[in-house]
């Protein structure tokens, strides 16, 4: 199984039917692989899409179908259709139950920095200021460690997304939860030691007890 999809699977377990969640472009965009169709769960992407479904099969793609970063997607019964301003307001106004955005770097505070100067070749703010400032709960997708880098750190050195604690990290080593005591080793990855998440790590992580393995469906 590759990183993404534990990290994906392991998102999954967070979705609840009945919620209203926003996926971010890329690694977070797999999460809606995971959920049951019959689940009851609308994905919502902030070009304005409620109702996102898998990525189509080969062939079946719709043009005038696609999520935020203009990945081919499908809709489920029901989906709509909605202008920027709806989108935003949706999001603004609190009425999303969760966000599952990528991560660049997330340090001690639980503070999330995801996007980097624009104009260069890298990611830039899109709507995860708001959804991080919006969202009820924030989940953050990403992979443990990027060319050797940790990325999660004692504090960021990149631009902070928002000065608002995210509710929960997964990587495809770890579950770590951002408290106000700071942050908390919940889960390891699949055949993953505690000593090899605290070793890809350079923030301090607090670590209770056993350490569960993830569950990813």
């Amino acid at each position: 199984m590759s990183a993404k999809e534990v990290i994906a699977r392991r998102v999954a377990q967070e979705v609840r039917p009945g919620m209203l969640v926003n996926l971010g472009i890329g690694l977070p965009s797999l999460v809606a692989n995971y959920i049951p169709h019959d689940y009851g769960v609308f994905f919502q992407a902030e070009n304005g899409v409620i109702g996102l479904g898998a990525r189509p099969p080969e062939g079946m793609e719709d043009p005038h179908l696609t999520d935020a970063g203009g990945s081919f997607v499908t809709a489920v019964p029901g989906a709509a259709s909605i202008d920027s301003a709806m989108s935003f307001g949706i999001i603004r106004g609190g009425h999303l139950d969760m966000t599952v955005l990528g991560g660049l770097q997330v340090d001690e505070r639980g503070f999330l920095a995801n996007w980097m100067v624009p104009g260069k070749m890298v990611p830039g703010m899109g709507g995860a200021m708001d959804l991080v400032a919006g969202a009820k709960r924030v989940i953050v997708a990403m992979v443990h460690s990027a060319k050797g880098e940790a990325k999660i750190v004692p504090e960021c050195t990149l631009p902070l997304t928002a000065l608002r604690r995210v509710s929960l990290v997964v990587t495809e080593l770890a579950v770590i939860e951002p408290t106000a005591d700071g942050l908390v080793l919940r889960e390891r990855g699949p055949d993953i030691s505690v000593e090899e998440i605290l070793a890809q790590t350079t923030a301090k992580l607090i670590v209770t007890g056993d350490v569960p393995t993830m569950c990813l469906g």
